[in-house]
């Protein structure tokens, strides 16, 4: 599965199923098999997700809690840095 930060399309953030769970318009959470847990992502477009955070079934409500206000701004900063292709520095600087 994508790292944190990376931009994929959204078929590969979803690993080949037909949908994900949408929480709030614009984040997506998927199952990653491999580790157990869940990637939260927001769409970028309708083809590109940026993975923002993991997180496990009893964190995942907290999460996506505090992810819901930043969708947006997150979805803006990215199509900003679209230019540069400096996707990883847009998301991981801001830690």
């Amino acid at each position: 599965m994508a790292r944190k930060g990376q931009v994929v399309s959204k078929r590969e953030f979803l690993g080949g199923k037909e949908f994900a769970k949408e929480q709030y318009e614009g984040l997506l959470v998927t199952a990653d098999p491999r580790s157990g847990n869940l990637q939260i992502g927001v769409e970028l477009d309708e083809d590109r997700v940026v993975v923002i955070d993991e997180a496990t079934e009893r964190n995942i409500r907290e999460r996506i809690q505090s992810l819901v206000p930043q969708v947006q701004d997150i979805q803006n900063k990215y199509r900003a840095g679209a230019a540069s292709n400096n996707y990883q520095e847009l998301w991981l600087g801001e830690e």
